[in-house]
């Protein structure tokens, strides 16, 4: 009989993602981005998942009856259910109903269940919901993503330490992240720091709704970060500098990553590398400034990131089917003998 691995090979696929050079000809500047889309399940949020079961498993946290429960915008959501389902856990993800149904349907697709809130308060309408399940059922387990310093770890030894070895000369005069949790701003934050005390660490933020400017938090088009209200561990983390991005520059940049890179990937991208240029621009063409690419694109399909891409499904579905002389399609025409 052959002899079979106790870990799961798909969590072996997370992490120890590529740092793509991107040069900005137009702008001549140049910046540096970790392509964390290439996660298994599509985003950076695999690493916390990883990391936060894996430490549960460790310390007697979860039983086989356990619940993994969380609210979140549904990156993290999908990243628990890919791990849940490698090792056999039930998954039940807190969402608000803004949520693209993309994510619902990856979620759902790799066993988790899904209960929707309304976010009167933001993260936090889903965060207090999610406390008080877990206090009336000793089954579930929390993550506790937004306040967890475990989620910062995992990136401050692991995230931050891959830049740094990629990194040409291991120099990084800036580093640029958005928020959702705050753990990637925390965690690589700090490790940067601690490398390059000069480097400087930049929160991206919206400018529809820049709370760390001391700004009220508002509706915003950059899905899963600013999520109405500044996580615990953005409060620790080392920030030197805040840039905001609007939503329609995010978009804008978004799609042009996708028309002159061929890179797929999602809002909050465009966003990071929107900030990261404003940077490059201010330290000067040799800078060395880092960014994040944060997931997918497919998940945003129903958002207004692929608005002119459905217009034209819109079109083509409705427009006549061409037709030859003697009344047959003139295209995909399959013939059987």
């Amino acid at each position: 009989m052959p002899s079979f691995s106790t870990r799961p090979p798909v969590l072996d696929l997370i992490g120890q993602t590529p740092l793509l050079e991107l040069p900005f000809r137009k702008e001549r500047l140049r910046i540096f981005a970790k392509a964390e889309f290439l996660n298994p399940s599509g985003s950076i949020k695999d690493r916390l998942a990883r990391h936060i079961i894996e430490h549960a498993e460790e310390n007697g946290m979860l039983q086989r009856d356990s619940i993994i429960l969380e609210c979140t915008s549904g990156n993290t959501g999908i990243s628990l259910s890919l791990v849940g389902a490698a090792k056999g856990y039930r998954v039940k993800i807190l969402m608000s109903r803004t949520a693209s149904i993309e994510r619902r349907n990856l979620i759902r697709h790799l066993g988790g269940e899904i209960e929707l809130f309304e976010p009167t308060q933001g993260y936090a309408t889903g965060i207090h919901l999610a406390q008080q399940m877990a206090e009336n059922d000793s089954r579930y387990f929390l993550p506790r993503q937004f306040e967890n310093p475990l989620n910062a770890e995992d990136h401050e030894r692991g995230t931050a330490l891959e830049i740094l070895r990629q990194v040409p000369g291991q120099r990084v005069d800036a580093f640029v992240s958005g928020y959702g949790t705050g753990g990637t701003l925390t965690g690589c934050g700090r490790a940067i720091k601690r490398a390059h005390p000069s480097a400087c660490v930049v929160a991206m933020e919206p400018a529809e709704s820049a709370m760390l400017s001391g700004e009220m938090p508002c509706c915003h088009g950059i899905e899963g970060i600013a999520g109405g209200f500044v996580p615990p561990l953005v409060l620790s983390a080392p920030i030197d500098q805040r840039i905001k991005v609007s939503s329609e520059e995010a978009l804008t940049m978004t799609q042009r990553l996708a028309a002159e890179y061929g890179l797929l990937v999602g809002t909050s991208s465009g966003a990071n590398v929107c900030a990261a240029l404003q940077m490059a621009r201010m330290l000067g063409p040799d800078a060395q400034v880092v960014t994040i690419l944060c997931d997918r694109a497919e998940r945003y399909y129903s958002t207004r990131l692929f608005e002119a891409s459905r217009h034209v499904d819109a079109f083509e579905s409705s427009s006549p089917v061409a037709s030859n002389s003697v009344g047959m399609p003139t295209e995909s025409v399959l013939c059987r003998s």
